[in-house]
């Protein structure tokens, strides 16, 4: 039997890379130029490679563009799935996820402004196959844990989850806005405790 292996990597396993390197290239162009003036022709560029090679990993730029949201959210919700597995308290685990997001927001800031500038501003793109949390399910998945296992142990107060999820991305999605208009007048990650005190106290339990 014969194995067609590439430095130690399967075939599968080497388009698989292929597929993200494409993924990572796309967020940077689509963060930067906006979805409908970036064109596959401008991301094969990126790439140094052909536009017909391209439509072999990618029918078309929409479902590139889905799969670019389930790739970026899919980094933070493998960040804060870690953090729900430790065995520490509900307000250790938020400052630890806060401090991880700005980090991202700061070191790879197309993931997070993808989701803001192309994800969240051009939902018609998104309609079919993204539908609701379809794209976006493992991370709200992950954010559901952490806030239900937070309210059952006391540290939380119990409430309904959208409100919960809409105030603690909405504090964490305004920073990076800022952040990305340049804004603040101090390093991101310098704001890190602040902004996770803010989101702790928001939602912990009042005796």
């Amino acid at each position: 039997m014969v194995f067609t292996k590439f430095e130690g990597k399967n075939i599968s396993t080497i388009k698989e890379d292929k597929k993200n390197n494409i993924i990572q290239n796309a967020l940077k162009l689509f963060s930067q130029k906006g979805f409908y003036n970036t064109t596959i022709p401008d991301i094969a560029k990126a790439m140094s490679m052909s536009v017909g090679n391209m439509y072999n990993y990618f029918s078309s730029k929409e479902e590139l563009a889905k799969f670019a949201i389930k790739y970026s959210t899919n980094i933070l919700a493998d960040e804060l799935r870690v953090i729900n597995n430790m065995d520490i308290t509900a307000k250790e685990k938020v400052y630890i996820f806060v401090k991880k997001y700005l980090e991202k927001v700061q070191n790879s800031p197309e993931v997070i402004e993808y989701f803001l500038r192309v994800y969240l501003s051009n939902r018609e793109v998104f309609k079919q196959g993204c539908e609701g949390f379809l794209c976006v399910g493992e991370f709200v998945t992950e954010v559901m844990i952490l806030l239900d296992d937070g309210a059952s142990k006391k540290e939380f107060r119990e409430q309904d989850f959208f409100p919960a999820f809409g105030m603690f991305m909405g504090c964490l999605g305004g920073f990076a806005f800022l952040s990305g208009e340049n804004i603040l007048d101090k390093d991101l990650l310098s704001y890190s405790d602040a902004v996770a005190e803010n989101i702790y106290r928001a939602l912990k339990y009042d005796n």
